[in-house]
């Protein structure tokens, strides 16, 4: 498991394009029958990929469990939200089988033991994506449906933003301990995600893009307001945000992410905006 340790805005600064790269984005999660997984020190979250083929893959496949966590086993102390960003596939949670299609989400709480992931066609595979937090307490397992998303239409055409956020993992939706997830989904001709820009101190976030064009890419922006950068992200890379980053986005298409965010609350509006012209 790669691990990733927290890096503070004033060396941030300093970093070259590769740096920025190395530190904070995430590459290649979908290997065939294998658990890719990120390990960040920022509030201990997970990110984990999984594209099952021709195996049944468990989730801690070629994860040392005592030395990745000083557990006995992945979710003994973690709760876990999984999408499935590809063709159709099932995950088994302690003998309960949950079919995934295209852009459902699952919710796996504190204490699940076995948690297995294939496809339906081997051909054709699931490309799971997940993020994991540490939590205090148990909730209940529970399978999203895009139907049942809370959604909030934002932005508009002239704009180039217009988008609607789904809330899968999100208070309105079902208790969890801290994880927060959803997906954004961005209309044709519109291009920016995130904007105005904000931060969040109480919570980190991670984003992850996916339905990029062939021969398009994000723009991610990053950094502190005053001081941003950006990371050039392809299909299917997720990328670490800070508490103390902007993370915004702007494609050559539109394109869909899936935020995950972890910290101190649940409240999706705690943000400290900035506005458009005051940003460097």
């Amino acid at each position: 498991m790669d691990i990733r340790y927290s890096a503070n805005q004033r060396d941030v600064k300093r970093y070259t394009t590769q740096e920025l790269r190395d530190e904070f984005l995430i590459q290649n999660l979908y290997q065939p029958d294998q658990i890719v997984a990120v390990y960040s020190h920022v509030d201990r979250m997970v990110t984990v990929g999984c594209m099952p083929v021709n195996e049944v893959v468990p989730i801690d496949k070629g994860i040392d469990m005592w030395a990745s966590f000083g557990t006995g086993y992945f979710l003994e102390r973690r709760e876990i939200g999984i999408f499935n960003i590809g063709a159709p596939g099932k995950i088994q949670v302690d003998g309960t089988v949950y079919p995934m299609g295209n852009k459902d989400c699952l919710y796996i709480t504190r204490g699940a033991k076995e948690v297995l992931f294939s496809s339906d066609k081997p051909v054709d595979p699931a490309k799971f994506y997940m993020v994991s937090a540490p939590a205090h307490c148990s909730y209940e397992t529970r399978l999203i449906k895009l139907a049942d998303a809370a959604k909030r239409p934002l932005g508009s055409m002239e704009t180039s933003n217009k988008r609607v956020i789904n809330q899968f993992i999100h208070p309105d939706v079902l208790p969890t301990c801290q994880l927060s997830m959803g997906m954004t989904v961005l209309e044709p001709g519109s291009v920016w995600n995130t904007m105005p820009a904000h931060t969040h101190e109480r919570r980190m976030e991670i984003y992850t893009y996916f339905d990029i064009p062939d021969g398009n890419v994000v723009f991610h922006m990053m950094g502190e307001g005053q001081e941003t950068r950006h990371i050039v992200m392809h299909n299917e890379e997720a990328v670490i945000s800070p508490s103390w980053s902007i993370h915004a986005g702007a494609g050559t298409s539109n394109y869909t992410f899936i935020w995950a965010m972890g910290g101190e609350n649940q409240a999706f509006d705690d943000m400290d905006n900035i506005d458009i012209p005051d940003l460097r």
